[in-house]
C-alpha cells in the first residue's frame, strides 16, 4: 500500500498540501509528544472498555439474581399473584438497566471509533517522520472509514456482517430482547390473556425491542461527515475522494 501516494502534489490531500511535512520540521521532542498522546489515547480506550464490561457484568449479575429470587418465591408461594407482580417488577427493572447499559455501549463504541481514528493519525505522523517504518505497521495510518476498519481487523479483510453480529452491542441486544419478551408475556398473562395472546405478546415485545435497538445503532453508526485528513489511497495510489464517510459498526 503506497501511503505516500503519487509524487504529484495534486494527488495529496488538502491537509497534506496545507501544512509542511513533520519530517521537514524535525523538532527534537516531536516523537516524544506524539508517543505521549498515543499512550494517552490507549489509556482512555482501555478505561472506557473496562467500565463498559463492568457495567455489563453488573447487569447480567442482577438479572441472574432476579431469576434466583423468582425461583425461590415460586417454591414458597407458587405462581400466584404475588409471584406475577414480583416477576413483572423485576423484568421491568432488568429491562431498564439493560437499556441504560446498551446506551453506554453504543456511546463507548462511538468513542472507540474516534479513538482509533485519532491513533491512525498519530501513526501517519510516525510514517512522515520515518517513512521506513511503514512496512512494520499492522494498523492503518489513514483516518477514513476504510483505514479505521483496517485497524480493527489488524490488516485483514473482515466481513462487516460478522463484525457487527459478534459485537458487544448485539450480545446485549439479545439479552434485552429476551427480557422484553418475557415482560410482554408476563403482562399479557396478568391481564388474563390466553396462551396464544401471551406467546404473541412476548414475541412482539422481543422483536420490537430488537428493531428499536438496531434502529438506534444504525443512527449512531450510520454515515457521518467526519474530518478526514489522511484518506486511504485509491486504486491508482492517490488518496481516494471521500463522500460523507460511513463509520464502522459497533465494535465491542
Amino acid at each position: 500500500m503506497d501511503v505516500e501516494g503519487s509524487d504529484d502534489p495534486t494527488s495529496r490531500s488538502d491537509h497534506e498540501r496545507a501544512s509542511p511535512s513533520l519530517r521537514d520540521a524535525a523538532a527534537p521532542g516531536l516523537p516524544v509528544f506524539l508517543s505521549t498522546e498515543h499512550w494517552s489515547l490507549l489509556g482512555t480506550r482501555s478505561l472506557t472498555w473496562s467500565e463498559v464490561m463492568s457495567r455489563i457484568t453488573i447487569h447480567l449479575t442482577v438479572v441472574s439474581a432476579f431469576l434466583v429470587v423468582l425461583a425461590l418465591t415460586a417454591q414458597a408461594t407458587g405462581f400466584g399473584t404475588p409471584f406475577r407482580v414480583m416477576a413483572i417488577g423485576f423484568a421491568s427493572a432488568a429491562l431498564l438497566m439493560g437499556v441504560l447499559t446498551a446506551i453506554r455501549v453504543n456511546t463507548a463504541s462511538r468513542e472507540d471509533v474516534d479513538l482509533i481514528r485519532a491513533m491512525n493519525r498519530l501513526r501517519h505522523a510516525y510514517v512522515e517522520l520515518a517513512p521506513e517504518l511503514e512496512p512494520y505497521l499492522t494498523a492503518s495510518i489513514h483516518d477514513d472509514g476504510a483505514g479505521t476498519m483496517q485497524t480493527y481487523a489488524l490488516g485483514r479483510r473482515r466481513n462487516t456482517v460478522l463484525h457487527v453480529a459478534g459485537s458487544t452491542s448485539m450480545f446485549l441486544m439479545v439479552v434485552n430482547a429476551i427480557v422484553a419478551g418475557t415482560l410482554g408475556a408476563l403482562v399479557a398473562d396478568a391481564a388474563g390473556g390466553g396462551t396464544v395472546v401471551v406467546v404473541t405478546s412476548g414475541v412482539v415485545a422481543a422483536l420490537s425491542y430488537a428493531v428499536g435497538h438496531l434502529a438506534v445503532g444504525r443512527r449512531v453508526f450510520g454515515p457521518q461527515r467526519i474530518d478526514v485528513r489522511f484518506p486511504s489511497p485509491g486504486p491508482t495510489g492517490s488518496p481516494a475522494s471521500t463522500e460523507p464517510p460511513r463509520s464502522p459498526e459497533p465494535t465491542g
